[in-house]
């Protein structure tokens, strides 16, 4: 079976050694996003704000290989604080409310770097 992946802009790929999204078949596996700009930087904000940036690299990475936000089937969301749930929540809503992947949504006590507030993962089955 054919093994497609695509980068994105997090310095931890390189350094950690993964892929943003794996496509194997019709399946695209999309790793744990964090908001990430760009330029390596931490996406700036609320966790809505975070969130909307994680999701965003998601549905690029997951077009990258050649799929879309309607093809998502599943997402997982970490969170550090419960607070945040209706915020990450409502932007989870604005990119796929209309598909309703399944989804899980987590408190952790912390992601990799302090000003993080949301990671997401999400899985995709194209055709």
């Amino acid at each position: 079976m054919n093994r497609t992946a695509t980068s994105g802009t997090s310095p931890y790929e390189t350094a950690y050694g993964f892929s943003r999204a794996v496509r194997v078949g019709k399946r695209i596996l999309v790793s744990g996003t964090a908001p990430v700009e760009d330029d390596g930087s931490s996406t700036p904000g609320d966790a809505a704000a975070q969130a909307r940036r994680c999701l965003a690299i998601i549905v690029r990475a997951i077009g990258e290989l050649g799929g879309s936000a309607a093809d998502v089937v599943r997402t997982r969301m970490y969170i550090v604080d419960p607070a945040d749930a209706d915020a990450v929540g409502a932007v989870h809503g604005e990119f796929f409310g209309a598909v309703r992947p399944a989804a899980t949504m987590v408190v952790v006590k912390a992601l990799l770097r302090d000003e993080w507030r949301v990671e997401i993962e999400a899985e995709a089955l194209v055709g």
